[in-house]
């Protein structure tokens, strides 16, 4: 059986090539972070962490959990799954396992 690539959508090369790079969790909190016109201080503020913490998951330096980056997601007024699955993605390469994450709603 071939397998065949899932081709990305027009919005997500959009927004990988406004990332510098592939989507990650921190790369799309600090568009959404810019976005709004806030600072890592006020955004920490508003997730709960410190700016340090913030600033390190932007930088991809922590991973964030897919419970709290669905927290950070209903926070920031944005769909839960785009997080989520950003989060479960950061988790398997953190890991070293290359496999791509699709979710959807139960």
């Amino acid at each position: 059986m071939r397998k065949t690539k899932e081709k990305k959508s027009d919005a997500m090369k959009l927004l990988e090539k406004l990332a510098g790079g592939p989507l990650t969790l921190g790369r799309a909190v600090e568009s959404m972070r810019r976005s709004e016109d806030l600072s890592q201080d006020v955004c920490a503020k508003k997730l709960g962490v410190s700016k340090s913490h913030l600033c390190d998951v932007e930088k991809g330096r922590k991973v964030v959990r897919p419970e709290r980056a669905a927290k950070w997601a209903r926070t920031l007024g944005y769909p839960e799954s785009v997080l989520v699955r950003l989060a479960i993605q950061g988790e398997l390469d953190a890991a070293g396992l290359k496999y791509k994450v699709a979710i959807e709603a139960a």
